[in-house]
């Protein structure tokens, strides 16, 4: 439960709040709820194959169970993209909230004037990363002690921001202030979501990742993501009406496009300083490094266990599928870190990959909903500790709440993932013309061929709709894109359903996979 929940309360608390604001106004209120419901519904269903299939990089399993090798790469490939970026990403955010710090900026050095990395700062992100490193090699009994520790503290300073704000300064006005509950309407709400919604409430499946190593998987994983999500989502919520509460009336007047004077890192402790509790503000820049450190430390182990997860099933490199003495994957770690590394390089800041990160998010987690259906259907003996409520909704509801998450996205967001996904596949491809004939995994091409027009169509109705900021039409009338976001995705999901493996290809796959769990 604490690795889920250390996972939902990172950067995304310090910044979401202003970024949904910004973009929304009170009505971002509806943004978070709505992110809730999409979220609740994934979760439950993660959490029913979770405690079904239990095994390390369990969101890359899922679609290996029902679809095959081909639907197992392109799941795990999109799922260890964003896994892989989010730990120097948080690392980043680290040192951007510590370079505001007078006596660190002056004598470390950490970023140039545009926010890139300067050489110092190269050494120190690298040494965060090569800390969280060394913890994931030593195994996951020690990344969940220190995470533990860490996650009280990251409840503790939301929980403590709370109660303050809403007793010193909370100004119930702000709810109607600078063009009503809902300036930009309906559409408001729905762009907030990739803005740093969904990138807030994400994390619940990290429990999912690490679940082939937790003591009682079949029990322990269910109960771990619901909780998780559950006190993620009453801590967010609170935390958006506080920061509309607090926020100076005067700031208002005009509009949501610059709610608090100072930029994107510290609203809270601008806020805090502002309502008479500087010793909040300190805790607060202390949280800002801690928050977003703690989740790249666990962004780091569970994106290892993904390119382990597709080591062991020979679609990636067979080393990375290897397990040290003490159980943990030293080659998938290691490539973590190295990746991890070079992200660096492009991206110097958590705004430029929340919206790419949210979308390559909502892909994997599409991937779900099929999975479970396919497998209720080919593999219904299997034992399920825990069922997913209402299973003919909730999975095809599952299912177009990620792909609307997508659309939302934006047009210039989904091609660039496509086009990754697509250079994965190619590296797929030739991984394969490297192995013998025998090492080769047969593939199930007919079970994976409704994922290339699935992909393809969402790049299309992003291209002729309405979210984005550069490269689509925008013709799709306001709720028909909606309509239309729907209706694929439902014709896309019962014919994914029925093109899944036959029942005693998922069994052989499932007890394969069952034995190297008891192994």
């Amino acid at each position: 439960m604490f690795v889920s929940l250390g996972s939902i309360i990172g950067s995304g608390w310090l910044l979401g709040a202003l970024k949904a604001a910004k973009v929304a106004g009170p009505a971002s209120l509806l943004s978070w709820v709505l992110t809730a419901l999409i979220m609740a519904t994934l979760a439950l269903i993660h959490a029913e194959l979770g405690a079904a299939y239990p095994a390390a990089g369990g969101t890359a399993r899922f679609p290996l169970l029902a679809y095959g090798v081909v639907g197992g790469f392109v799941g795990g490939w999109v799922a260890w993209l964003q896994a892989v970026a989010l730990a120097p990403v948080e690392v980043e955010a680290s040192l951007e909230y510590l370079d505001n710090i007078t006596w660190i900026k002056e004598n470390l050095n950490l970023l140039t004037p545009s926010g890139t990395l300067t050489a110092s700062g190269f050494g120190w992100a690298t040494l965060l990363m090569a800390i969280f490193t060394f913890i994931n090699l030593v195994g996951v009994k020690l990344l969940s002690e220190s995470n533990s520790a860490t996650v009280i503290w990251k409840t503790a300073v939301p929980l403590i921001t709370i109660v303050v704000l809403l007793a010193m300064r909370f100004h119930p006005g702000n709810f109607t202030a600078g063009g009503g509950f809902a300036p930009a309407g309906a559409h408001g709400v729905f762009a907030a979501l990739p803005v740093g919604v969904v990138f807030a409430l994400q994390g619940f499946e990290q429990a999912v990742q690490v679940g082939g190593e937790a003591r009682n998987p079949q029990k322990d994983i269910s109960r771990a993501i619901i909780t998780a999500m559950v006190i993620g989502t009453i801590i967010y919520l609170l935390l958006e009406v506080v920061f509309i509460g607090a926020l100076d009336p005067a700031a208002l007047v005009h509009g949501w496009d610059n709610p608090i004077e100072k930029g994107s890192f510290g609203p809270y402790a601008t806020l805090a300083t502002l309502a008479g509790a500087g010793w909040l503000a300190y805790i607060l820049y202390a949280d800002a490094f801690v928050s977003p450190a703690g989740t790249g430390l666990l962004y780091l182990g569970t994106s290892s266990r993904l390119s382990y997860a597709m080591g062991r099933d020979k679609m990636l490199p067979k080393t990375l599928g290897k397990l040290s003495i003490r159980g943990v994957p030293v080659w998938s770690i290691v490539l973590s870190f190295v990746v991890g590394e070079i992200m660096f390089l492009p991206f110097p800041s958590w705004q430029s990959l929340v919206s790419v990160i949210t979308s390559a998010t909502a892909i994997m987690y599409a991937f779900a909903p099929v999975a479970m259906a396919a497998l209720r259907k080919r593999d219904p003996d299997r034992p399920r500790p825990y069922r997913a409520p209402a299973p003919k909704l909730i999975a095809p509801a599952g299912f177009v709440a990620a792909n609307l998450v997508i659309y939302w996205s934006g047009f210039d967001i989904t091609w660039k993932i496509v086009i990754a996904i697509v250079i994965g596949f190619l590296l797929f491809l030739g991984g394969r013309l490297t192995m013998t004939a025998a090492e080769r995994p047969a593939v199930d091409w007919k079970a994976g061929v409704w994922i290339a027009p699935w992909l393809g169509g969402q790049v299309l109705i992003g291209y002729v709709g309405r979210y984005g900021e550069s490269g689509n039409l925008k013709v799709l009338p306001e709720w028909v894109d909606l309509v239309v976001v729907i209706a694929f995705s439902l014709a896309i999901f019962y014919w994914a359903v029925s093109l899944a493996m036959d029942s005693d290809k998922v069994k052989a796959t499932v007890d394969r996979e069952a034995a190297e769990l008891a192994a």
